[in-house]
C-alpha cells in the first residue's frame, strides 16, 4: 500500500480509494485492501492529516450490510450512484432510516452508528473521516461490542 502523488491515469474508486488530506491534497491509495495489515499501513501513512483526512471510495453491493459502523472524527457523506440504498442510523436506540435513489445523498453525523443496505444491485460513493472508525457485527446492537478501530468501509 502506498499513497501516489500526481496520478495522471484514470482511477477506479472501487479498487483504489483516494485519500483527501491536508493542503487540499488528493492521493490515490495504490494496493489498498480491506484487511488489517493494509488498514494499519494506510492509517500510519495518513496519520499527519488527523481528523481532517478523508477516504473517497465506491462500493458495489446487493443486500443487507453485515456491520454497524461509526466515524467519530467527522461526518460521512454517502451518495447513491445507482440502485436503491437504505442508510439506517441508530439514534438513542431507535432506527432512523433514509432511503436514497441515484443522485441522492445523506450525511452520517460524526459518531453516529449506521449501517447500509442495498436493494438490488447498487453502488454508493462515500467520503469518510476514517480516523478512529469502529465496527460492530450487524447481529448486535451498535453499542454491545467493542469494535476494531481504523479507517474502514461505510
Amino acid at each position: 500500500m502506498r499513497l501516489v502523488n500526481h496520478e495522471r491515469n484514470a482511477i477506479d474508486l472501487r479498487t483504489t480509494p483516494v485519500h483527501l488530506g491536508l493542503g487540499s491534497r488528493a492521493k490515490p491509495v495504490e494496493g489498498f485492501a480491506w484487511n488489517p495489515e493494509v488498514l494499519q499501513a494506510y492509517s500510519a501513512a495518513v496519520a499527519a492529516d488527523g481528523a481532517e483526512g478523508r477516504m473517497v471510495a465506491i462500493f458495489d453491493g446487493d443486500g443487507l450490510g453485515d456491520h454497524w459502523e461509526r466515524h467519530p472524527a467527522g461526518d460521512e457523506l454517502v451518495i447513491c450512484l445507482s440502485g436503491s440504498v437504505t442508510v439506517t442510523r441508530d439514534v438513542d436506540g431507535v432506527p432512523d432510516r433514509v432511503v436514497l435513489g441515484p443522485g441522492e445523498a445523506t450525511v452520517n453525523p460524526a459518531g453516529a452508528w449506521h449501517a447500509v443496505d442495498m436493494t438490488g444491485p447498487s453502488s454508493i460513493l462515500s467520503i469518510t473521516a476514517g480516523l478512529g472508525t469502529d465496527h460492530r457485527p450487524r447481529t448486535e446492537s451498535p453499542t454491545e461490542h467493542v469494535g476494531t478501530p481504523g479507517p474502514q468501509a461505510p
